[in-house]
């Protein structure tokens, strides 16, 4: 009998356990972003990051960045966008611009998944600054702001600050950040 109690009770443990491990998800935009989805299936349920989902639909994307990965998407928030320049994104989104918004999106995508603790690591090996190949062919830099902040340039000198980490997707990861990087014209 006391064999069938502690069978009992380790089962009881095991099914305790499993929403702790299960439960890896990370809120963003009011919504829980899920590992198992991929990074459009969890982007559109963001309520911070629509503007970013209508770029992707408009630049073609989505087929793109719900493959296989994996990928590293550093994607601005809806304030990001509302900061460039007035008229910027609605001249992004128009169809015969469909090539330099492409290029503006494939600017925030690595290769790869990249945790946070990933970007640590190669700033501390490159002694302050990790420097990114993105998708587009362009570079960033990431560098540390504080002890857990990390700020990346942009070609043109721009900065955005993940405020957001390890979003983990199925096809890769998400840090959500603060601007929007754009490449040298």
């Amino acid at each position: 009998m006391s064999r069938l109690l502690k069978l009992v009770a380790l089962a009881g443990a095991v099914v305790l356990a499993v929403p702790a491990f299960a439960k890896s998800t990370v809120m963003v935009g009011g919504e829980e972003m899920f590992p198992s989805k991929t990074i459009v299936e969890n982007a559109v349920k963001s309520a911070d990051h629509t503007t970013l989902v209508t770029a992707v639909k408009a630049a073609g994307l989505v087929e793109t960045l719900s493959g296989k990965g994996p990928f590293t998407v550093f994607a601005p928030v809806n304030s990001a966008f509302a900061a460039l320049p007035g008229g910027t994104v609605e001249t992004l989104l128009a169809p015969e611009n469909k090539e330099l918004l492409t290029g503006v999106l494939t600017y925030h995508v690595v290769p790869g998944r990249i945790t946070l603790n990933d970007l640590k690591w190669w700033i501390k090996k490159g002694h302050g600054t990790a420097e990114l190949k993105t998708v587009a062919g362009g570079k960033l830099w990431a560098s540390m702001n504080g002890p857990n902040n990390i700020m990346l340039q942009d070609e043109n000198g721009g900065w955005a600050n993940i405020t957001i980490y390890d979003v983990m997707q199925s096809n890769g990861v998400i840090h959500a950040i603060d601007h929007v990087l754009l490449p040298k014209a």
